[in-house]
């Protein structure tokens, strides 16, 4: 086992010299495995939503929350995990994440009740919380600054691809096994990756401040208020009362976070950095391209099983064309960066992502997968594109004392940016279609229609046990629902066109211009 402390605790470029290629490697394959794991979790129980419905009797509220729980509880505990770790060890906090996730993840493999997944969903999503900062900023215990930014573009591209792995893996799951065997999997790569992450190096900060726990309550208590009510839109609607009074508390909650650590001596977070146009870019870009990745996500994948007919794991290879070019650009851009500058990589990577959508509304019931494939490809690589520089702009703004810190706002703005894509992508579609099929419907029983409306799979179970006579139902179903869709995708495009404008307009150019004159305004 190898440390690497320096000043007592932080490494130095000297220090960093001595490691071997080799061990810089294996830790790197480590910290891209750990978020793997983590990113991949939150999206593989959708596969196995339906098989849990049927062997739990669990509602549609219960379902989601199974699923949602994970994502909650992750983005509340994020910055308090990442200032966490950054104080005691990074490898530490990695270990216990890993341990409280394991743990966590074997408890809905034993007991199956609804509301055991979803107390168990959360409580990894805490350990997950403790696992994603430390991954990111435990690299800078073993990268010289010289050789961090292509380290972060393996570890960011990896990030990328997790939501494609967890389907892939899932499904396989699936195609052979129960749907306790996903919980078996991650538990048994969580004890795995506890073991082989006792191998890699610790870090921690050179000199330990006072934690910031006024900061930690408030911050911790305004996201998880906030995704909470973001996460509701789509059920309940926009307009609820719910929905807005937890919209509202959450921002007033991080606009208090923030006059509190201006105040503060020692704060979790100093929300100056957000004046730097590299980490204030770098913050916003991941939250508009998770937006879009997760609420993309959320429509082709109903598109692929309910109209394409595809199973999970057939829809998890079709979304494959996403992995490659993420993988090679991400590692890539250490060198494009400094020849294009965060401006002009930022636009065309979030413009990429919106003519994506804009040319996946060609789509329609009858089309071919290439008609979804090359639009898939034109997106794929506006995301290698934006993956690793966002993050790069991130953890370089930021001192190595607080790469935890750092690491965690840009998982969390992965998280909110995801909570958005999903409840705007998910809240459109649901009104479109039932607007675009309830007036093609009015023939039908009131209990059939309403059924009908509510959801396409719905719409199809309906349509089969009417037997022929359903068939002109399922294609209005599927017609209403690609109407939905291209609403929903047209929205997304103008949103990532929107945020690819005003963030290009702030972002620093390659001869970091802007920035300079921000710097010189400042001075007076």
């Amino acid at each position: 086992m190898v440390e690497v402390l320096a000043k007592p605790d932080q490494p130095t470029d000297r220090a960093l010299a001595r490691l071997s290629t080799r061990f810089r490697a294996w830790t790197l394959l480590i910290a891209c495995l750990a978020v793997l794991l983590v990113i991949s979790s939150m999206v593989a129980l959708n596969t196995a939503l339906p098989d849990i419905a049927m062997a739990t009797a669990a509602t549609q509220t219960e379902l989601t929350w199974i699923v949602d729980s994970y994502t909650l509880v992750l983005a509340c505990l994020l910055l308090p995990a990442g200032a966490l770790g950054d104080r005691y060890g990074r490898r530490g906090a990695l270990l216990v994440g890993l341990a409280v996730f394991t743990l966590a993840s074997v408890a809905p493999a034993i007991w199956s009740d609804p509301a055991h997944l979803i107390a168990a969903r959360g409580v990894a999503g805490a350990g997950a919380a403790f696992v994603m900062p430390a991954t990111l900023s435990i690299l800078t215990a073993t990268f010289p600054k010289d050789q961090r930014n292509k380290a972060v573009g393996i570890w960011a591209g990896t990030a990328g691809c997790g939501a494609v792995a967890g389907m892939l893996g899932s499904g396989g799951l699936l195609h052979f096994w129960g749907w306790q065997s996903i919980f078996w999997a991650f538990a048994a790569a969580g004890a795995v990756l506890f073991v082989l992450t006792l191998t890699v190096a610790t870090s921690k900060e050179s000199d330990p401040k006072p934690l910031d726990w006024p900061g930690a309550v408030v911050i911790g208590g305004g996201v998880a208020v906030l995704v909470f009510g973001i996460l509701e839109a789509p059920s309940r609607g926009w307009s609820d009362a719910l929905v807005i009074g937890c919209i509202v508390a959450g921002i007033a909650l991080c606009a208090a976070f923030g006059v509190i650590e201006l105040r503060r001596r020692y704060p979790l977070l100093d929300v100056r950095l957000f004046g730097e146009p590299a980490f204030a870019t770098g913050a916003a870009a991941i939250t508009v391209f998770f937006l879009a990745m997760f609420g993309f996500f959320y429509i082709v994948m109903q598109h692929m099983q309910l109209i394409m007919g595809y199973s999970p794991i057939g829809t998890a290879f079709a979304l494959t064309p996403i992995m490659g070019p993420t993988l090679v650009l991400s590692a890539l851009s250490f060198w494009y960066l400094p020849r294009l500058g965060l401006r002009l990589v930022v636009f065309t990577g979030l413009s990429l992502i919106s003519a994506g959508f804009l040319l996946l509304r060609g789509v329609d019931v009858d089309s071919a997968y290439w008609a979804v494939a090359w639009p898939l490809l034109v997106m794929s690589f506006g995301i290698g594109l934006l993956t690793a520089p966002t993050t790069s702009a991130i953890m370089n703004t930021v001192s190595d004392d607080k790469q935890g810190v750092a690491s965690a706002v840009n998982d969390t703005t992965r998280e909110v940016g995801a909570a958005l894509g999903i409840a705007l992508a998910g809240s459109l579609l649901a009104a479109q279609y039932t607007s675009a099929l309830e007036p093609r419907l009015a023939t039908l029983p009131a209990p059939t229609r309403d059924a009908a409306v509510g959801s396409l799979g719905q719409a199809l179970e309906v349509a089969r046990r009417m037997g022929p006579a359903g068939a002109e139902l399922a294609d209005q179903s599927k017609a209403a629902f690609v109407d939905a869709m291209h609403t929903s995708l047209l929205a997304l495009a103008i949103t990532v066109g929107i945020g690819a404008v005003v963030i290009g307009l702030w972002a620093p150019g390659r001869d970091d211009q802007q920035l300079r004159l921000i710097r010189r305004i400042r001075r007076g």
